[in-house]
């Protein structure tokens, strides 16, 4: 097979492997496309965790025709049981001739076993096709399996001038109504949403989504960094069925911690650094839990507790065509700041568009000195 046919081909597993987003977690996206003498003979995709992987749904597809064909997969096969049997299995069963994959699993339990187990079986093996959009399409799960820790998206929606509330606190509606219905469909994509306990205060948010893609879970888990447990057991966020995770340290009141668990919530005592939630035990927790996409939506010292981390992998930036102004309005991100220009984060593959009158950037996130 041609490289050019076996891009096609490959770019056909990608397109089906996108049609499950936001419904796979804590699997990976991943598509199978089945090709015998040049024709197309099966199509599938892993649909949701639990159920099949990509390579079955497309090897009953393709039925008997699939013996002696190619199977082109957008992930390497498992060759491990989990939540279902090793596809390898299937795709020896099937009488594949050769199986052409995008990119290596970075999972360790399985990272190369699947085509090394194919390939001892006689069955030809390639890799590395149309992998950098492997790799994109799959970018929240090698983040978990690389890094201990969900992707996370910081998502900010700020003034002209950098304010993302007046000095009364005032805060909406910044962004017009496209670009809140755009949160709303990120919000669906997200495993979990994390804000800290003063939004809650100033704001309280509901959390919810209200437009966007089916998901495999109903909503985002809503997480709240509230080192002190002020978190009012009133709040909007315990209105809707979806999960309440409270982060808080292991001095927070225990009669506090109660009446939060009676309003619906999960307390997590982590450890402290400088005297808060560290985040990175936050966040450790968290892929433990099996969230793979976290969206981080404020206020700004949490923003800037996970860029001084340095575990934040992309920003979603919204800049409304307005100037509030003033010293005590609310900036976007707080903390300490970069001491000089070299120690500023820099963004990476930014795009920018527009969602009727406002900007929308977004880009992926370099730290200085490598993350």
């Amino acid at each position: 097979m041609t490289a050019v046919g076996g891009e096609r081909y490959m770019r056909m597993a990608l397109r089906l492997a996108a049609k499950a987003r936001g419904q796979t977690d804590p699997n990976p996206m991943v598509g199978a496309v089945v090709v015998r003498a040049g024709r197309i003979v099966g199509r599938g995709y892993h649909r949701k965790a639990g159920q099949p992987h990509a390579e079955v749904f497309a090897l009953a597809d393709a039925g008997a025709a699939a013996r002696g064909a190619t199977l082109y997969v957008s992930l390497e096969p498992c060759a491990h049981a989990g939540r279902t049997p090793p596809c390898t299995e299937a795709i020896q069963k099937a009488g594949i001739r050769q199986v052409v994959a995008a990119m290596i699993d970075p999972n360790p339990i399985t990272r190369g076993r699947g085509l090394r187990w194919l390939k001892a079986r006689g069955i030809r093996t390639a890799v590395g096709i149309l992998e950098p959009e492997a790799r994109a399409l799959n970018q929240a799960f090698i983040t978990r399996m690389r890094a201990g820790r969900p992707f996370v998206t910081v998502k900010v929606a700020q003034s002209l001038d950098g304010k993302i509330a007046t000095s009364s606190g005032q805060s909406r509606w910044i962004t017009g109504p496209a670009a809140r219905q755009w949160v709303h469909r990120l919000r669906s994509e997200s495993d979990a949403i994390l804000v800290g306990v003063e939004t809650v205060l100033k704001d309280d948010p509901r959390l919810t989504v209200r437009s966007g893609r089916r998901r495999s879970r109903s909503t985002p888990v809503k997480v709240i960094l509230d080192s002190s447990l002020r978190t009012p057991p009133a709040a909007r966020l315990f209105a809707s069925a979806s999960p309440v995770w409270i982060a808080t340290t292991p001095a927070a009141s225990a009669q506090r911690e109660r009446l939060l668990q009676r309003a619906g919530a999960e307390v997590l005592r982590l450890p402290v650094r400088a005297g808060r939630v560290d985040i990175r035990a936050l966040l450790k927790e968290l892929e433990r839990r099996e969230i793979s996409r976290l969206l981080i939506e404020g206020g700004g010292e949490v923003i800037a507790s996970a860029l001084q981390a340095k575990v934040v992998d992309r920003v979603i930036w919204m800049v409304a065509p307005k100037i509030i102004g003033g010293r005590d309005s609310v900036p976007v991100v707080g903390g300490k700041g970069a001491f000089s220009l070299k120690d500023a984060i820099q963004l990476e593959n930014f795009s920018v568009r527009r969602l009727d009158s406002d900007l929308l950037i977004t880009g992926d996130v370099r730290f200085p000195n490598g993350n």
